[in-house]
């Protein structure tokens, strides 16, 4: 990595749709401000907080960025929009969400950015994704690394199936 480029992680959910276009869609987006450099496995899982809608599938990335923690955020955003989604209730269902997990190992708190994020460590469907691609990185806030938090997870935990998958190839859907 340049001194210019930054470390970020992002996870990327949806319920709505043809779920897994979505999240290829989204990660064919992504570049050129960032640059995935690792996806997680797919995961299933069950909707939390609000539970009537559909279930989700998630994924986590590791990416490289030269934005700054705030334009990113911007940019993720307007991705979102771009590719569908609109307004609606808190957790509820959607064509797709990507969160910031982590920039570089800063932590920050200011009126519209957290980072961490900070219900990352409650989450199955973030940090079971992240451990996929980052068991090893240290949350910056906690300390803890990302698969002693996923260790501590309840055992239902919500995830449904869990599989291999290659974001760029739709035949991974029949395995």
């Amino acid at each position: 990595m340049s001194e210019t480029q930054h470390r970020v992680y992002l996870a990327l959910g949806t319920n709505l749709g043809e779920r897994e276009a979505n999240l290829r869609t989204a990660l064919e987006q992504l570049p050129p401000e960032v640059a995935v450099v690792a996806v997680s496995r797919l995961y299933e899982t069950a909707p939390a907080y609000v539970l009537d809608q559909p279930n989700f599938l998630n994924i986590a990335l590791e990416g490289q960025t030269d934005l700054s923690p705030e334009t990113l955020l911007d940019y993720v955003k307007e991705l979102e929009e771009q590719l569908g989604r609109e307004k609606s209730r808190r957790y509820g269902p959607r064509l797709i969400d990507l969160d910031i997990l982590f920039f570089d190992a800063i932590a920050m708190d200011t009126p519209r950015l957290t980072i961490p994020h900070p219900r990352l460590a409650e989450r199955a469907f973030v940090l079971r994704p992240l451990a996929d691609i980052a068991p090893d990185f240290m949350h910056p806030v906690l300390e803890r690394t990302i698969e002693d938090l996923a260790t501590e997870l309840p055992v239902d935990d919500g995830i449904l199936s869990v599989r291999p998958w290659s974001p760029f190839q739709a035949e991974d859907a029949a395995q």
